[in-house]
Order: structure tokens, then C-alpha cells, then sequence
């Protein structure tokens, strides 16, 4: 995990990580706004997923013709949020939550995908 001090940016989930929590990966009585440091919402990293760092669906507020804002929860864009037993034990102020270690996983699929493209 990051763990540096967390800054005013919130905290994303992707589809499939929807409604858990980034510390303990519970889906139980969410409590508390993630908030993540700026350095994990700025660059590459910035439409990222908190706990997989999937790539979270981006979309642009759209006006419809009638003066509406498009709904942003149909879109698969939502906060991430402490559980309540994380809240409690004070988890939520240890830092920023991203996980940032990815990079055996992709190293293994980089070369997974070249023996693919070999044969």
C-alpha cells in the first residue's frame, strides 16, 4: 500500500471491485470516504482502481436535451469506502490505501502474452 498522507482526491472502484473495502476487502457497512495522496490521483494512476488497479470507467457528464445531467451512478464509476470495522479500529487514518505493488502480476502476464504471440 501507498500509506502516504492522503490528500482531497476520492478514492475509486472499478465494476468489479464494487463495494468493497480497500483494507480489509469487506462489503459490509460501508462508512468512511477513501480519500488517496496526490500522487495516486495524478498521471497514469489517476482513473485507476483503488484495490485491483483496474482501469475505471470514465464518462463525461453529458447534457441531455431536456436540460438533465446524466445519472454517474449507471455509468460504473463509484466511491470507494471504509468498512465500519475499519473505521472503528482507526484503519481509515493510516494513510493512502492504493495498492501500488502490481508488479510481479504484470511482468508475469507481459510475458505471457509474448509466448502467446510466438506461437
Amino acid at each position: 500500500m501507498c500509506r502516504k498522507t492522503a490528500g482531497i482526491a476520492i478514492g475509486r472502484l472499478c465494476d468489479k471491485c464494487d463495494g468493497k473495502c480497500p483494507v480489509c476487502d469487506s462489503y459490509v457497512r460501508p462508512t468512511t470516504l477513501v480519500r488517496i495522496c496526490d500522487e495516486c490521483s495524478f498521471g497514469n494512476y489517476q482513473n485507476k482502481c483503488v484495490v485491483c488497479g483496474g482501469e475505471v470507467r470514465t464518462c463525461f457528464l453529458a447534457l441531455l436535451s431536456v436540460g438533465h445531467v446524466a445519472d454517474m451512478s449507471s455509468q460504473g464509476i463509484s466511491d470507494a469506502f471504509y468498512c465500519f470495522e475499519c473505521t472503528r479500529l482507526e484503519k481509515d487514518r493510516d494513510g493512502c490505501p492504493k495498492i501500488i505493488n502490481l508488479g510481479s502480476s504484470r511482468t508475469d502476464l507481459f510475458y505471457q502474452k509474448k509466448n502467446f504471440r510466438n506461437h
